[in-house]
């Protein structure tokens, strides 16, 4: 006859405890996992915890990151909560049209981001003008690796790591989220992987063709020529463009996405970002697309009622994805 399942008792079955017990349960496994010797992200009560309305000292370093192609030496900004951790970590990448700004640019939602708790780096990228395309994409993709390695000298849990893209960081956020195995994008060598559990965007250039046609009509030379410069040869404004990406059916990872979007934007144009965001639902992605009234293209530069917003919108989004 077969032995029955002896039942298990309330005190066993760390479902059942009540808070103390569950609490010194989860401790008594973070003494356990650190005798052991097993890897941060391997313990079980060592799993980063995130609430976004937690208010922590920021400690900021910066470390050098790799040294591009025209041997200039990226850097990686540092923006690490006081505290025991381990912490949910963000890789941030940083606009200019491809052809200026870097580390520092979105300091402001940086700084917001990390005090509520997160590990926030953010990275200097290739631009434009020392490499066009795909080069500023393949430092965002060895940047993921990168932070995955690292994460823990700074106390942070890369095992969810997302990204944070703004305006042409945006584009390249979207690409190498959508796009985790194209060899092209990961031909810097590193061991590890590029997939990210999340994406969140502020004006991203979600079509850079549209982008482009609209600085041709107002017109802006400089962005005519940003996209120019950028996309060499010029099909590949085509070939590296998220929405026709989706358009063409190409095979993708669809990780969920915040796109937030200025209502006066007239470099990204509303209509446009709303057009990718559809897309991305048709595709099966999940896609939240906000708009913010009043707010041009960089509105977050600024303080103000919808920088506030702007900043609370993205912890409330890393909340969500953590605590699925």
């Amino acid at each position: 006859m077969a032995a029955t399942p002896a039942s298990k008792s309330s005190s066993s079955d760390p479902r059942r405890r009540n808070p103390m017990q569950r609490r010194n349960f989860l401790q008594g496994m973070t003494a356990l996992g650190a005798a052991a010797g097993l890897p941060l992200g391997a313990r079980a009560a060592s799993k980063a915890a995130y609430d976004p309305s937690a208010k922590f000292e920021l400690r900021v370093s910066e470390v050098p990151f790799r040294k591009n192609s025209a041997g200039r030496q990226l850097m990686a900004r540092i923006y690490q909560p006081q505290g025991a951790g381990p912490f949910a970590t963000l890789l941030d990448l940083h606009g200019g049209a491809w052809q200026r700004k870097d580390r520092k640019a979105e300091e402001p939602m940086d700084r917001a981001i990390a005090a509520s708790g997160v590990l926030v780096v953010a990275i200097d990228m290739t631009i434009s003008g020392e490499a066009p395309y795909p080069a500023c994409i393949q430092d965002a993709s060895y940047g993921v690796r990168w932070l995955k390695a690292h994460a823990r000298e700074w106390k942070g849990d890369s095992s969810t790591l997302g990204i944070y893209g703004s305006s042409s960081g945006g584009h390249v956020a979207e690409l190498i989220a959508m796009r985790p195995n194209d060899a092209r994008y990961n031909a810097l060598p590193l061991e590890g992987d590029t997939t990210v559990a999340y994406v969140a965007t502020r004006s991203p250039i979600s079509d850079p063709y549209a982008r482009w046609q609209q600085a041709e009509r107002k017109p802006n030379p400089n962005l005519v020529q940003a996209s120019k410069t950028f996309f060499q040869p010029w099909e590949t404004i085509h070939e590296g463009n998220p929405l026709e990406i989706l358009e063409r059916k190409e095979p993708v990872v669809l990780r969920p996405l915040l796109i937030m979007q200025g209502e006066l934007d007239d470099n990204v144009l509303p209509e446009v970002q709303a057009k990718f965001a559809k897309a991305y639902r048709a595709a099966g992605g999940d896609c939240q697309y906000e708009l913010f009234a009043g707010s041009e293209h960089e509105w977050v530069a600024e303080p103000g009622p919808q920088t506030t917003r702007a900043h609370e919108m993205v912890k409330a989004f890393i909340a969500r994805q953590l605590a699925a």
